[in-house]
């Protein structure tokens, strides 16, 4: 018998329109799984798909007022979850389904996840990407707009204790990371890691030779508490060799960098791109010598179990890979555990690493980290879609 899923997500957003849930969706079809996604309206979607993907309106404008407005009532009576869950019961009110998955970075659309689940006595699993405990102040709201930010540590909070209501009753919940599972272990006894990965199929070793010797990073750029860069930036001010650094971000990581490089002299070896799309991430891992992740010490920082994607992507291309600074947690321990480069806690070590990764260079023209390929399996989103089938089939079965 061909097991029905019911989907329930946040909106699809580029660049990356969460590649987390659809490899699994492309893989739970081709194992013959019927598939319904239900999600917000959002951008336009320009990704393949061979299963149904239902949008619901919830802003029928681009007013910033009508969003402001109804982000408040939601914030005071948590309308968007209750709206999302009524039209969404009533689009699928003849269909049948056998277990209900959904997979947010917030709260958003659990509410409407839970109530399906109660009314037919089915299974609900929760796939939590991120959640507001793991970063501090609640830095994933920093890019509102200026007037809603004073607010955010009240929108955290009420999000958190709504999340947590539906947490408790769920009965299964995957996550990103070790930090994460022991966390959410406090609400539910079934908590599973599915850690975030790299699509085999796009990310893999592919040696280019490069004309310079290039330091990448791909992607948003945080508040410095969370993402500290300043030990890549120490070294540049005494590094002996030439090289660039290049940022593709957007305006306010450029700005943030920008502010950096000044303060610590280094505005020369600082080369700055706007976002690509995503089909050209590829290649720009490909010809970079060294890529960038950012983090930042947990104790100090208080951020916790961010497994980055840009992590796993560089995993898959088999480049190396300078954290600054070091987590010394959970990311710290793959990058370890894999082979994948260096997690820095100072200066010398990040020195030290690039005038490694230099001479290999000078000499092949390209870098290659040499990974532990027994360990790089784990981390391929092809292998973590296996592992969420497994564990809707038990609930399913159970």
């Amino acid at each position: 018998m061909t097991p029905s899923l019911l989907i329930l997500c946040d909106p699809f957003t580029s660049p990356a329109y969460t590649p987390r849930l659809r490899c699994w969706c492309d893989y739970l079809t081709a194992q013959g799984w019927h598939i319904d996604l239900y999600t917000e309206q959002g951008e336009r979607l320009t990704f393949k798909h061979n299963y149904p993907i239902h949008e619901i309106c919830v802003y029928r404008s681009q007013s910033t007022i009508e969003w402001a407005i109804k982000s408040i009532w939601s914030l005071l009576t948590d309308w968007r979850n209750r709206y999302f869950s009524r039209k969404v019961r009533s689009a699928i009110a003849n269909r049948h389904y056998d277990v209900v998955l959904c997979c947010t970075f917030s709260t958003f659309p659990l509410r409407a996840a839970y109530d399906i689940a109660c009314e037919r006595h089915i299974p609900l699993h929760v796939d939590l990407r991120d959640i507001d405990e793991q970063a501090p102040n609640a830095q994933y709201q920093s890019h509102r707009q200026w007037w809603v930010r004073p607010l955010r540590r009240w929108y955290s909070r009420t999000n958190i204790r709504r999340r947590n209501r539906v947490l408790r009753k769920a009965d299964a919940i995957s996550c990103v990371s070790p930090w994460h599972k022991q966390f959410l272990s406090t609400f539910n006894t079934n908590v599973s890691l599915i850690y975030n990965g790299y699509d085999a199929t796009i990310f893999a070793p592919q040696d280019q030779c490069s004309e310079a010797f290039e330091i990448a990073y791909v992607g948003r750029v945080y508040e410095q508490q969370m993402q500290d860069p300043t030990l890549l930036l120490e070294a540049l001010q005494t590094i002996d060799i030439d090289l660039h650094v290049s940022w593709y971000t957007d305006a306010v990581g450029k700005s943030r960098i920008q502010r950096l490089a000044k303060q610590y002299g280094v505005e020369r070896w600082m080369h700055y791109h706007d976002y690509v799309p995503t089909e050209q991430v590829p290649d720009i891992l490909h010809r970079a010598s060294i890529l960038l992740v950012l983090s930042n010490n947990a104790a100090v920082s208080g951020a916790h179990g961010i497994m980055t994607t840009k992590f796993f992507e560089a995993l898959g291309v088999e480049k190396p890979v300078l954290c600054v600074s070091s987590d010394e947690e959970c990311l710290a321990q793959v990058i370890r555990d894999t082979h994948a480069g260096m997690a820095a806690t100072n200066v010398e070590q990040v020195k030290a690493f690039i005038r490694d990764k230099y001479i290999e260079w000078q000499t092949a023209g390209f870098t290659r980290q040499a990974i532990d390929e027994k360990q790089k399996c784990l981390f391929t989103r092809q292998h973590q879609a296996r592992q969420l089938e497994t564990l809707l089939r038990t609930l399913i079965h159970d």
